[in-house]
């Protein structure tokens, strides 16, 4: 891949990164502030604690996808970006403009799907 295409990645994951953070930085607040609510209603209690388990599986997710791209940003510096981590084959340009931080080409990622790889 020539370099000018993987600046055009490298900047892509960085504002992902940085969108990452902010998001996985202000579920855990939101969901540390329902915790200081207090409610004397359960029907509250029931809504402030499903919002809680939301708020920290949203930064869950962001988590995962905060570790994959911290990955791709490795790979980058490494020289191995765009090449699939289990084949090292080239990994499709459209995989990679959808999902810039994907490990894999789009055989080994249905693989790993289906438990495979």
């Amino acid at each position: 891949m020539d370099k000018k295409k993987v600046e055009h990645y490298r900047k892509r994951l960085l504002a992902k990164q940085e969108e990452l953070l902010r998001s996985v930085t202000k579920s855990e607040h939101d969901g540390r502030q329902i915790d200081a609510e207090v409610t004397q209603d359960i029907a509250d209690k029931a809504a402030n604690s499903y919002t809680k388990e939301f708020l920290f599986h949203q930064s869950d997710d962001n988590r995962r996808i905060l570790q994959l791209v911290d990955e791709a940003l490795g790979r980058i510096k490494n020289g191995d970006y765009g090449s699939c981590v289990a084949c090292q084959e080239d990994v499709q340009q459209k995989r990679l403009e959808a999902v810039p931080w994907a490990r894999h080409c789009i055989e080994c990622q249905e693989k790993q799907e289906q438990g495979l790889l």
